[in-house]
């Protein structure tokens, strides 16, 4: 049997982007109901920075000091290795104004419980967990729904009907995929493979700084009691590292990163070492008649630079803002496609800016490391403007921080 439900806003997806935009839906009195195929948000290696624009989101709706309450580090400075060991500040959030001057790194699954007790103080928000979408409900060419089927176990099958459906389900988005939605994809040079290391008292907890050593390129983030850590090599080699075995590998971390030579048996096995399949796409229409795509399900960034979280959100403000107008009104057909259209119009650029940047960073940084010519130094023109004209570290600084187009809490949302 076949369970049919209703809904005004159906959000595939429980990430930020789906998160954040079922919050909004429902501050606004939006009937919205979330839908997240696992029964929990405890995944490692999800993307857990959370830059300046969005602390700065959450202080406009009032949930600040629920933030700054969750177990979470912070990033002061973006640095460059030099070949002697020096290091280049690059960019300094010091020149930011506070509390907006660092990046902070918070396990996403504390930030995804925070923003989901939030929205359940509102009575139109709901939340499915362990619920999948498998496909989109059409009438005459208008998407009216989502079919659903429980993930993790057995159960009966769904379907959930909607005004509007917002596929927030990732770069392999189901619903896109189902939609037909066609995307252009960009080449990236390397794939990640995340692991963790124990973190111990006197180790750096500020700075963001890469290492290379001949073609292998390694980058920590840490955390309150673990440093993540991201090993960076051509695509396609995985294969290979794995056929080396773990002990190669732990010889490859303790060459990059001496500090960490006392304590590299923490990865046990190659099981320990999950490898990500950096993809970087676009979609060229993210939505059609009763559908919209946000976050990666309409734009897959790579992990450089780490704004795929605040890029996600700032997409599911600019939703909520466009689209809540249009609810009230209780607009249909044309009127409601063309606020989908709209979404798409303001949030293209800073999508396009962004990865325009990240293939910029993967010539100059990652092209250069794979080649062995990163040795003699990093890139010299940004390295030099750093060093010689100071503001230029604030600049550096503000575009990491907050990005192109940042959005702000609509006046409705917040408290």
């Amino acid at each position: 049997m076949v369970t049919i439900s209703r809904t005004t806003v159906a959000v595939v997806g429980g990430g930020p982007a789906g998160v954040v935009l079922g919050l909004l839906l429902a501050r606004a009195g939006v009937a919205v109901r979330v839908v997240e195929k696992h029964d929990d948000f405890n995944r490692d290696f999800r993307g857990d920075t959370v830059h300046a624009s969005t602390i700065r989101l959450l202080d406009e709706l009032g949930l600040g000091d629920r933030f700054r309450a969750l177990p979470q580090s912070r990033l002061d400075d973006f640095s460059l290795p030099g070949p002697d060991g020096s290091r280049t500040l690059l960019g300094d959030f010091s020149r930011l104004r506070p509390p907006y001057d660092h990046v902070a790194m918070v396990p996403q699954w504390d930030l995804l419980d925070m923003l989901v007790t939030a929205a359940r103080e509102e009575p139109s928000f709901t939340i499915s967990m362990g619920l999948a979408a498998t496909g989109t409900i059409e009438e005459n060419g208008v998407v009216t729904g989502v079919h659903l089927r429980p993930y993790h176990r057995d159960g009966e099958p769904e379907e959930l009907r909607a005004d509007v459906v917002i596929a927030c389900d990732g770069r392999d988005s189901v619903l896109r995929a189902a939609a037909g939605l066609r995307s252009r994809s960009f080449p990236v040079p390397f794939d990640t493979w995340w692991f963790r290391l124990p973190r111990e008292a006197g180790d750096a907890a500020t700075a963001l700084v890469p290492a290379f050593s001949g073609t292998d390129v390694v980058l920590s983030f840490p955390r309150p009691d673990y440093h993540q850590v991201a090993y960076f090599a051509p695509k396609g080699s995985d294969a290979a590292l794995r056929a080396e075995g773990v002990s190669s590998f732990r010889e490859r971390i303790a060459r990059l990163r001496p500090d960490f030579a006392d304590r590299v048996d923490a990865i046990g096995s190659m099981d320990d070492v999950h490898v990500l399949d950096v993809r970087m796409d676009r979609l060229t229409r993210w939505w059609r008649p009763g559908l919209l795509c946000i976050g990666d399900a309409a734009h897959a960034m790579s992990p450089a630079g780490g704004v795929g979280i605040n890029l996600a959100v700032q997409d599911a403000v600019a939703t909520a803002a466009i689209l809540v107008p249009a609810l009230r009104r209780g607009l249909g057909g044309a009127e409601l496609n063309g606020a989908l259209a709209a979404v798409q119009r303001r949030r293209t650029a800073p999508a396009v800016l962004i990865q325009t940047a990240q293939a910029m960073l993967h010539r100059v940084v990652f092209e250069r490391a794979f080649a062995g010519e990163l040795q003699a130094g990093p890139p010299k023109v940004p390295v030099l403007l750093a060093k010689y004209v100071p503001p230029v570290r604030g600049l550096y600084a503000r575009g990491i921080a907050f990005g192109p187009l940042p959005e702000h809490a609509p006046t409705w949302a917040r408290r």
